[in-house]
Formats: C-alpha cells, sequence, structure tokens
C-alpha cells in the first residue's frame, strides 16, 4: 500500500514537472517570436533580401537590423510551419512592433509596390531626408543633392524663388505613396506638384502681392508661424507680431529661426543660443530671414497673407503650448514671469 502510494506521488509528481516544463517552454517560445518593441520605441526598418538567399541569411539579416531576437529563430519557425521555400526576395519596410510570424507571413506575401510616408507640417528638409531614407526610398547623399538643384524642377513657382535658397519650405507636408523603385526627382516632383497644387487653390500670389511680398517672402513668413504656433486659432495674431515688428524696424526675435540656424529641432534654446552668427538668426540680424526654415502647412500659409490686425509685438508661450501676446514691454515681461518661471 504504501509503495503503491510512493508510485502514484512520483508519477503525479513527474507529470507534474513534465507539465511545468512544456507550459513554460511555450511561453519561452512565445516570447522568442514577440516583437522587440512596444509604443514609443517602435522603429521602422527597411530591409533588401537578395535573391537566392536561403531562409537562415535572411535570418541573419532581420536580426541584424534589429527586428527578431535571434539569427536562426526565422528559420527554425518557417520550416516549423512549412514556409522555408516561400520567403520572397525585394525590399520590405517591417517596424519592429512586428512579430516573428508577421514578418514571416509578409516575406511569404511578397514585398509592397506602394511605400506610404507622411511629411508632417514643420518638417524641415534634414528631417525630411532622414524619413525617407528610413523608409528606404531614398539614397541620403542623392536626394540632398537634387534638393539644391531646384532649377532643374520646370514647376513655374520655382522661377520665382532666389537660385541659391534650394527647396526650403516649397515640399507640401502632405501623406504621398511611392514605389521603391520611384526615385528621388520623382519624389521630389510629387511634392512639388502639391505646392503647386496648394498656392493656386488659395490664389496665394496674389494674396501675397496685396501684402506687397513677394511668393518666397510669403513663404518665409509662413514658416516662420509654422514654427511657432501651436494652435491654429493663433497663427494669424503670430502673423500680426511679425508684421508689427517689421514695420517698425524691430528685430523679430523668432526662437524658430535660431533653432533653424543650429542645424536641429531643439526643444529648448538658450541665451548663449541667441549669439550665432547666422542670417537666420532673428536676435542678431533684422528683417525677414534668407528663406523658409521649415514645410508650412495650408493654416500657417493662409495666416501669412491674412494676419490679424492688432498691435502685439510680443508673445510668450504658456505651459500648454499656447501663448499670450501683448503690445508693450512692461506687459510682455510680466507674462514672462508668470510663465517661464
Amino acid at each position: 500500500m504504501y509503495g503503491k502510494m510512493n508510485g502514484r506521488a512520483f508519477l503525479f509528481f513527474a507529470v507534474f514537472v513534465a507539465a511545468l516544463f512544456s507550459y513554460l517552454a511555450v511561453l519561452y517560445w512565445k516570447a522568442l517570436l514577440s516583437p522587440l518593441d512596444y509604443g514609443k520605441q517602435v522603429r521602422e526598418v527597411s530591409v533588401s533580401i537578395p535573391e537566392n538567399v536561403n531562409c537562415s541569411k535572411i535570418g541573419e539579416i532581420l536580426y541584424k537590423n534589429g527586428l527578431i531576437r535571434g539569427p536562426d529563430l526565422l528559420s527554425i519557425y518557417a520550416r516549423l510551419q512549412g514556409m522555408d521555400q516561400k520567403l520572397k526576395p525585394g525590399r520590405y519596410l517591417f517596424k519592429t512592433s512586428q512579430s516573428l510570424p508577421e514578418i514571416v507571413n509578409s516575406l511569404v506575401a511578397g514585398p509592397s509596390d506602394v511605400v506610404v510616408f507622411t511629411m508632417p507640417e514643420g518638417f524641415s528638409l534634414d528631417q525630411l531626408t532622414d524619413l525617407l531614407v528610413r523608409k528606404g526610398l531614398v539614397d541620403r547623399e542623392s536626394f540632398r543633392a537634387a534638393l539644391g538643384e531646384s532649377r532643374r524642377f520646370g514647376h513655374q513657382f520655382l522661377k520665382k524663388v532666389p537660385p541659391d535658397q534650394g527647396l526650403e519650405g516649397y515640399l507640401f507636408p502632405d501623406t504621398y505613396h511611392a514605389g521603391y523603385r520611384t526615385g528621388e526627382i520623382q519624389i521630389i516632383s510629387m511634392m512639388l506638384d502639391r505646392f503647386e497644387d496648394e498656392i493656386k487653390s488659395l490664389d496665394y500670389e496674389r494674396k501675397a502681392g496685396d501684402l506687397n511680398l513677394t511668393l518666397h517672402q510669403a513663404v518665409t513668413i509662413a514658416s516662420m508661424i509654422e514654427g511657432e504656433a501651436a494652435v491654429d486659432e493663433e497663427r494669424p495674431l503670430i502673423a500680426s507680431v511679425i508684421y508689427n515688428r517689421l514695420r517698425l524696424g524691430m528685430p523679430l526675435q523668432i526662437d524658430a529661426t535660431v533653432k533653424y540656424a543650429l542645424g536641429g529641432q531643439r526643444e529648448k534654446i538658450y541665451y548663449k543660443d541667441l549669439e550665432i552668427d547666422s542670417p537666420y538668426n532673428t536676435y542678431r540680424v533684422a528683417g525677414l530671414p534668407p528663406g523658409p526654415i521649415n514645410s508650412p502647412g495650408r493654416a500657417s500659409l493662409l495666416a501669412a497673407v491674412n494676419p490679424a490686425l492688432t498691435e502685439y509685438l510680443y508673445y510668450v508661450a504658456r505651459p500648454d503650448g499656447t501663448h499670450a501676446f501683448s503690445s508693450n514691454l512692461e506687459d510682455h515681461n510680466s507674462y514672462k514671469r508668470k510663465y517661464q518661471q
């Protein structure tokens, strides 16, 4: 009787241990197949799979690009699923939030001919270049070279842009569809087409002329508005500050132009940054900067040629991103003490 109980207890224990190990093995396998990144850590990764490479080589490529947890995992999983001979070559755009099964399914389906990219309002050409390189759509150096050759594009409005200014401000922020064979010139032309459509629909050059502005000056002002405004209703007010200061011969003192002069999109600038020697430093140089500092959207373009009628000369950012406007230095300093402690 005692021996039988011991035997049953041992059998129960053995079954329990086997079940526990099986359960832990399943959890471990699922963890190996899970995505590497979630939430704000997610990245897009462009990967090129060559012709005539085996499953193991594809796994190595994905592992080196930070998409899977080990170089052999794809080969093991694909063989278990009977998919190891079905993976197709080509260029893919994966996200680090994709699991290994999702990646394998994409490789079986084959590469998409269309890549969607969105240029947000306020993006500079440097930011756009980074975006397109990440998506595998352009070569960085070839794209930069094409951006500097505005005269090679046949758009009529470009004839009114100073030839040394390049295309900053003239690639309209929007969502676009491109293919991996589209090429740098075609992508730029597509974005210039959207800008041209936009200014025609707004009758933009006439409105700029009514304010004694050239197209280039109006787009430059629109880009500063885009760099400063967080809410649409404040864009005409910021435009009024710019025009009032220009009329009085005051320096514009636009922080966004200093950030551009510093070569990046900094969250903050410091007093020492205001001393940078640059034609884009509107704290030191009077009048408009040489050209746009980003790609303004429709609301900022409109505000630049439809400024509010105010006496405002100053504004201070509140913690929520809106601004407190004032027409005299005393009120301005009071707002600074209130909102920028």
